[in-house]
């Protein structure tokens, strides 16, 4: 899937095992930016002793308001070979990591699959959550169905108009809604062991943009009719960066009203609160 590539939507059709690149400009290895045990995300995948989290440089979105787009949008990392990011993986577990968070995947979820599949024939157990931006090949997610345990996309904009602004994709409601299902077909609702952590499921996240951008309720809707029951947060988290400041709808807040009214509207249609 590397040659010609189709890992991503994009179907960029570079040979990446020949070290062509795409619009990830990522070749044949993933890189890695950071690594480490994780208190930032949402508890359920923190507990005590935090998410083991492994950051990929560059990613398959634009999004002009990247909040890591240090990270996704540049270039940078290491070069990390299959035999590499396994024992990485390890490591995060026997440092007592609840899960292994695999941030910004899509463009390298071939050379993570051959990192999970080595990692778990030398005791790796813990949850592998698939931490992306929601713009997902179905293709790709068949793929790599019974080897991910709990799916956590970002389900951005419920308009075609403001991905293709705002993210540089023309069709990502329709890629986004399609990939959700796949997500929801694998691995069902979000469930919590007795611990309180997250163990399986969807936890899908939406960043609340302001003056509804992303028409946010409409968002709710998608996610509630597509993964009945599953978690998701509604995210508070926006501030104007990286290219925010080109368009001049993105240099505000969104109300804080407005944020608690979507998560109450999100309960209502049956998905269970996760912040």
């Amino acid at each position: 899937m590397l040659n010609p590539c189709r890992v991503c939507p994009r179907n960029c059709g570079v040979n990446r095992l020949a070290g062509e690149v795409g619009f990830c400009r990522t070749g044949a290895l993933a890189r890695v930016a950071s690594a480490g045990a994780h208190f930032g995300e949402e508890p359920v995948l923190v507990g005590r002793n935090g998410s083991g989290t492994i950051f990929f440089q560059r990613c398959n979105l634009g999004c002009v308001f990247c909040q890591n787009y240090d990270i996704s949008h540049f270039d940078g990392g290491v070069e990390a070979p299959a035999a590499e990011l396994s024992q990485l993986m390890l490591t995060l577990q026997k440092r007592g990591c609840h899960n292994i968070n695999l941030v910004t995947p899509t463009h390298v979820v071939p050379q993570i699959l051959e990192a999970i599949i080595i990692a778990r024939q030398e005791g790796l157990v813990v949850p592998i959550v698939y931490n992306c931006g929601g713009y997902e090949s179905v293709e790709m997610l068949k793929v790599i169905e019974g080897y991910i345990d709990i799916y956590m996309p970002d389900f951005k904009y419920a308009s075609a108009e403001a991905g293709l602004k705002y993210s540089g994709v023309s069709d990502y409601p329709r890629v986004a809604q399609a990939a959700l299902a796949e997500m929801y077909r694998q691995v069902g609702p979000l469930k919590i062991d007795d611990k309180g952590i997250a163990v399986r499921g969807v936890l899908v996240r939406h960043l609340v943009l302001p003056a509804d951008l992303a028409d946010s309720r409409k968002v709710i809707d998608i996610v509630a009719e597509t993964a009945p029951g599953c978690g998701i947060n509604v995210m508070e988290q926006y501030h104007p960066c990286y290219r925010a400041n080109e368009f001049e709808e993105l240099m505000r807040l969104p109300a804080r009203e407005e944020i608690a009214s979507l998560r109450r509207y999100a309960q209502q249609r049956g998905l269970v609160r996760v912040d």
